[in-house]
C-alpha cells in the first residue's frame, strides 16, 4: 500500500462547489514523501494497462505537446533537466519522447493530467489524459465527453454547478491557475481504482482510508486548452482524524 502521512493544505468542511481559489505563488507540481513509490506504480500501470490509463484524440496532439513543455518548465525542486532527459528526485532518468508525450508525462511526475479543449461548442471536452490514479471512475467513460456529462456521479453536481464550472473554464486566464481539492473516504487504499464502489465514498464511516486530490486548472497560452492536474494523497484514517467530515 502506498500511503502519505500528511496533506500540505488545510481541509475545511462545507466548501461550495466548485470551491476553487487562486493558486498564487504555490507550486503547481509537487514531489511528496510518496514520490518514489507512486512513480513505480505509474511505471507499472503504463507497462501493463496503457490502454486504460492513457487516451488521446489525434487532433489534441499539439495541445498535449504544449502541456508537456509546460510541465517540463515547471518541474519542482529535485528534478534535473539534461538535454532530452530528466533525472527525477528518486534518481530515475526519463527520456523526453515527443512522439509519446503522454507516456513521458506519466513517468515524470506524480500528477495525473487531463486535457480539456473547446472545439466550437459551448463546453470543454476531455480530449487527452494520462490517468493512473482514478478515484473510482474510468477514463474510457469520460473520453471525448463534455463537462456536463463527465461529472454525472458526483453528489450536488447539478445543472447550476455545471454552468458555474463551464464559466470558470471559459474565464480561466493564462498565467493565473486556480486549484481546489476534494475529500473521499475509501475502504480500499489502492491508488488505481477505476471501479465504482457499492458504498458512499464521500461519507462512508467504515472506510479505512482518507483520500484527497489537489486539483489545479491551468490555461495553456497557445492552444488555449485547459490542463486539469490531479495530485493524489491517500492516508490511513488514523493519520487523518476529522478530515473530510
Amino acid at each position: 500500500m502506498i500511503l502519505q502521512t500528511e496533506i500540505p493544505y488545510e481541509i475545511t468542511a462545507g466548501a461550495r462547489l466548485p470551491g476553487t481559489r487562486p493558486l498564487g505563488d504555490a507550486p503547481w507540481l509537487i514531489a511528496d514523501e510518496a514520490f518514489a513509490a507512486q512513480m513505480a506504480e505509474r511505471e507499472r500501470l503504463l507497462a501493463t494497462r496503457r490502454d486504460v490509463v492513457i487516451a488521446e484524440d489525434p487532433a489534441a496532439r499539439p495541445a498535449v505537446l504544449e502541456m508537456l513543455d509546460t510541465v517540463l518548465e515547471a518541474l519542482p525542486p529535485g528534478f534535473a533537466r539534461q538535454g532530452a532527459e530528466v533525472v527525477r528526485p528518486d534518481g530515475v532518468t526519463v527520456g523526453i519522447d515527443r512522439d509519446d508525450p503522454l507516456a513521458t508525462l506519466t513517468l515524470l511526475v506524480q500528477e495525473d493530467f487531463v486535457l480539456m479543449e473547446k472545439r466550437g461548442g459551448d463546453e470543454h471536452m476531455l480530449t487527452a489524459a494520462t490517468l493512473c490514479f482514478p478515484a473510482q471512475w474510468r477514463l474510457s467513460e469520460k473520453f471525448m465527453r463534455p463537462l456536463t456529462t463527465i461529472h454525472e456521479p458526483v453528489p450536488h453536481y447539478d445543472e447550476g454547478v455545471a454552468r458555474r464550472v463551464q464559466r470558470l473554464f471559459d474565464g480561466l486566464q493564462d498565467g493565473r491557475p486556480i486549484w481546489r481539492y476534494n475529500t473521499l473516504r475509501h475502504r480500499d487504499g489502492r491508488l488505481h481504482q477505476p471501479d465504482r464502489p457499492d458504498y458512499p465514498k464521500w461519507t462512508d464511516t467504515e472506510a479505512a482510508f482518507f483520500r484527497t486530490e489537489r486539483q489545479v486548472l491551468l490555461r495553456l497560452p497557445v492552444s488555449r486548452a485547459v490542463v486539469f492536474s490531479i495530485h493524489t494523497y491517500v492516508l490511513a484514517s488514523e493519520d487523518a482524524p476529522g478530515l473530510g467530515n
